[in-house]
């Protein structure tokens, strides 16, 4: 099992490239348990949101764990009922008070929603957060190319990173282009898919066969050659040192570009222009 490696941010800031995804984990035993297996199998990078409803059982397993808090990097996202400038800030009060924390290494808006017409004020209130030295980076998920050159336009930090739906099924090519154009870090969240269709895709598999990788090694590994950062979830310890276990092979081009051919444009996750949960 090999280490997992860094991605450095646009300001410098320094995150693992693998994390823990605690979605739909049940606040309490689960995610603490969970968050626990995972800090002790070596995962240093957790993602939580205020909108799972379970970060008050990660600051418990972060308190259990007796790692330093250098040691490990956390991220929450701003939950969609929490949109607007002031709303923004006594939120991230809130996610440190649970959390347990003095800062916090990422803070996220979780959904655009431009029904509302709110994320710009939710980006300034970020950046006094990042201004004031109490997040060390600041960006969003699901954002659109449209949403993020409206917060060019009114704002003045760029995004640090972008955390969106991405697998096999749904490459998001334009979009990864557009914040790489930026130096805005894209994120996978789903990576192997809600309900895991892509693991039982022939062909995933017969890559796993020529390299004797698992579907979701195979994946996983295709989504970080392409220097993108990604959160599986696990609740299972050998699943965890499984999909940690990806650094010790190399994709090689046909395998890449066929993997890359599976897109069909196939969300399992909500249109991030339409989405919105108040």
């Amino acid at each position: 099992m090999n280490e997992i490696p860094n991605i450095t941010l646009n300001n410098g800031v320094v995150i693992p490239q693998l994390g823990l995804g605690v979605l739909k984990m049940q606040d309490g035993d689960e995610v603490e348990s969970s968050v626990l297996k995972a800090l002790e199998v070596g995962y240093r990078a957790i993602d939580t949101a205020a909108g799972y409803g379970n970060e008050g059982g990660v600051g418990s397993a972060l308190k259990k764990s007796g790692l330093k808090r250098d040691d490990y990097f956390i991220t929450t996202k701003l939950a969609n009922v929490d949109q607007g400038y002031d709303s923004t800030l006594k939120a991230y009060d809130k996610s440190l008070e649970l959390l347990g924390l003095d800062y916090l290494d990422l803070y996220l808006i979780h959904w655009p929603q431009p029904m509302y017409d709110q994320y710009v004020d939710c980006w300034k209130a970020l950046e006094k957060l990042y201004e004031e030295n109490r997040v060390r980076a600041i960006g969003i998920c699901n954002f659109e190319p449209v949403h993020l050159e409206r917060l060019f336009e009114e704002t003045g930090i760029i995004p640090a990173v972008n955390q969106i739906e991405l697998h096999p099924y749904l490459t998001q090519v334009p979009l990864q282009e557009f914040c790489a154009k930026h130096g805005i870090a894209v994120e996978a969240w789903s990576p192997l898919m809600q309900g895991g269709e892509v693991l039982r895709n022939d062909l995933v598999k017969s890559i796993g066969e020529k390299y004797s990788k698992t579907a979701a090694q195979v994946v996983l590994r295709w989504v970080t050659q392409q220097g993108i950062i990604t959160i599986p979830k696990s609740t299972h310890k050998e699943r965890m040192i499984e999909n940690m276990s990806i650094f010790d092979f190399v994709l090689d081009d046909d395998d890449m570009a066929a993997l890359d051919a599976l897109n069909q444009d196939f969300r399992t996750g909500p249109d991030p222009y339409t989405f919105s949960r108040r």
